[in-house]
């Protein structure tokens, strides 16, 4: 065999070997809602007849990437909407911008959003001028904003991830928290401690916080209480539970009257729930909702919408980088206890 034959049967090798891998490699199950932007952290609700997504906007940045997550460094919020699921997706434009909200230095990161009594509220989190995580509110008088913020945070908010939850008897209750980056063990104590240490393998580990809001919408009736999720023996779960246990990304939704507590477990890069008979909890865990994705993060929302359940999250499919994610929708299935079907993405 001569060198120029030889050279034709490595090319041919190598792309059988590239078509061979093509052929196996997972496709996704989903694809980007939006590609002309970076979107990430999506919660979706049903207001009128139109789905609305609000999520993070994930841009470029400066800071170097660390465990606090300060290259995630985004500016402002884009929402965006769609008459039905697989239909087309139309991005508002800049809904609120950094620079528009008095209290905040930086980092916009995932929002969350509700109406009531004709008004909008969007809910976020942000670094304020000392370097420490408060939530704060918008308001608006459409879905798509432009939205308002108010010249201070929510009184006693912290870290971040904000849920809002409409009960079925008209209260409000928001849920939030995200250790590391989040700043929830910084804390522990009730007071803030910048040098506030993450829980070690054998200690309970922290728990998302909740608090009922007041009829103003902008304010808690009451200190953030915390919200234990347990196993299956009833015990709370221990950081050792990295599998199991609350990272971030709180979410809440009911379904067949049960409430279901959804989050991400963080550095195992899993989307799980657990379910309780109160938004107070407590929660008992009951298994995966989505496995992990492509990228380091994930968040996530559950809506239901003319009668079939979505979960909407994200990956980072379009960039390969874990800052610059998109995000995606697929359908949520229960089984006849009121299990969810755990979704592998890809």
């Amino acid at each position: 065999m001569n060198r120029k034959t030889q050279l034709t049967a490595v090319v041919a090798m190598l792309m059988g070997s590239q078509f061979a891998l093509a052929q196996i490699s997972p496709k996704p199950i989903a694809e980007p809602l939006v590609k002309h932007i970076f979107t990430a952290d999506p919660s979706a609700h049903v207001f009128g007849s139109k789905i609305y997504v609000y999520p993070s906007h994930d841009i470029e940045t400066n800071f170097s990437r660390d465990e606090d997550g300060g290259h995630f460094d985004m500016k402002d919020y884009h929402i965006l909407s769609m008459d039905k699921v697989g239909g087309k997706v139309t991005d508002h434009g800049v809904a609120l911008a950094l620079e528009n909200v008095p209290w905040a230095a930086r980092q916009l990161w995932a929002p969350d959003a509700t109406f009531h009594k004709g008004k909008y509220y969007l809910y976020f989190p942000a670094k304020d001028k000392e370097g420490i995580f408060r939530i704060g509110v918008a308001t608006s008088k459409k879905p798509t904003g432009p939205f308002k913020a108010e010249k201070e945070p929510i009184k006693g908010s912290f870290s971040i991830d904000p849920c809002i939850f409409k009960d079925k008897d008209g209260s409000f209750y928001l849920y939030f928290g995200g250790i590391w980056g989040g700043q929830l063990q910084r804390w522990k104590t009730g007071m803030y401690q910048a040098n506030g240490a993450l829980q070690q393998a054998n200690e309970v580990a922290l728990c998302p916080k909740v608090a009922k809001l007041a009829p103003d919408m902008k304010s808690f009736v009451e200190t953030p209480k915390d919200l234990k999720i347990l196993d299956e023996n009833g015990k709370v779960l221990l950081e050792s539970d990295n599998t199991k246990r609350f990272f971030e990304a709180a979410w809440m939704h009911q379904y067949k009257g049960k409430y279901y507590f959804s989050y991400s477990t963080g550095n195992t890069h899993l989307i799980c729930y657990a379910i309780g008979d109160s938004p107070y909890g407590p929660f008992t865990y009951k298994g995966v909702v989505l496995n992990p994705v492509e990228g380091w993060t994930n968040h996530h929302s559950i809506v239901e919408n003319k009668g079939k359940w979505y979960l909407f999250y994200h990956d980072a499919q379009l960039s390969g980088k874990t800052h610059l994610r998109n995000v995606k929708v697929t359908e949520l299935r229960y089984n006849p206890d009121g299990t969810i079907q755990t979704i592998t993405a890809k």
